[in-house]
């Protein structure tokens, strides 16, 4: 089971790492005191939020024939903004990296389709997708997806990855951005009371709540997303739950980040 966890963490690594190199460019947050998430469910709406653009293939190794390594992208593009593209782009090839081998020889999903093709075996397969779960005028989250199965596994592996994007800066936003100062240890506190609550209704662990505390301990996590009903925080398998419950979710009402969120990222 450890073995199984540390490529995964090592991949998360990757992609945050990733995403610092952006932040460090822009490292200021909004300077207006006003709510950049609306009020209403009803003012979600992609009219006001990114343009956006499919793109989507399916391919085999060229020239092979019989059973051939697949590989296939579902994400999308933003015509308007060629530096969100570049980093989506940048951030599901960082995801294929389940090995958290910092010196991968590709950068790009194109860079990781040569590399594939060289390296995989017969059974191999790798599904990159992207998709945006919230967009407003101001913020735009989108959720990166890898699911890669190598041959002989037992089962596929998949790793999840929020991007939140300051549409009016052009800068991706850390937890730093949206929490407000020392407000880390309150977050965690909060996430820590959802999780207790989802435990209530996870099937396994009402059948054996010790054990299942034991082997699957809660843990923070830095894989958030604003949505217009609070924060979103989304697991890996296997970080808080074993394979079959799949990639956990836990939103954080925002009644309940009072004092906890800068009030730009409170609901207006």
């Amino acid at each position: 089971m450890n073995a199984m966890l540390l490529p995964m963490r090592a991949g998360r690594s990757a992609v945050l790492l990733a995403l610092a190199a952006v932040l460090a460019a822009c490292a200021s947050g909004p300077t207006e005191n006003i709510s950049l998430i609306p009020a209403q469910t009803a003012e979600q709406t992609s009219k006001d939020g990114l343009f956006t653009q499919p793109i989507k293939w399916e391919r085999g190794k060229p020239g092979c024939k019989g059973e051939c390594p697949k590989l296939e992208l579902d994400s999308i593009i933003f015509p308007g903004v060629p530096r969100l593209t570049e980093l989506i782009d940048h951030a599901l090839a960082t995801m294929t990296d389940i090995a958290g081998n910092s010196a991968a020889p590709y950068s790009t999903i194109a860079g990781y389709e040569d590399y594939f093709w060289k390296t995989a075996a017969a059974r191999d397969s790798t599904l990159l997708s992207a998709r945006t779960r919230y967009r407003n005028r101001h913020i735009t989250l989108v959720e990166l997806n890898s699911w890669m199965y190598k041959t002989g596994a037992a089962h596929g592996m998949s790793a999840t990855q929020f991007l939140n994007w300051d549409n009016d800066h052009q800068k991706v936003l850390g937890m730093n951005d949206v929490l407000q100062n020392g407000a880390r240890p309150a977050f965690e506190a909060a996430l820590q009371r959802v999780h207790a609550q989802w435990l209530q209704n996870h099937p396994d662990a009402q059948r054996d709540p010790e054990g299942f505390r034991r082997v699957w301990p809660f843990q923070p996590s830095e894989n958030f997303g604003l949505s217009d009903q609070g924060i979103v925080v989304k697991y890996d398998s296997y970080q808080i739950a074993p394979y079959s419950s799949g990639q956990p979710e836990l939103l954080i009402p925002y009644d309940q980040l009072q004092g906890v969120l800068r009030p730009e990222y409170m609901p207006g």
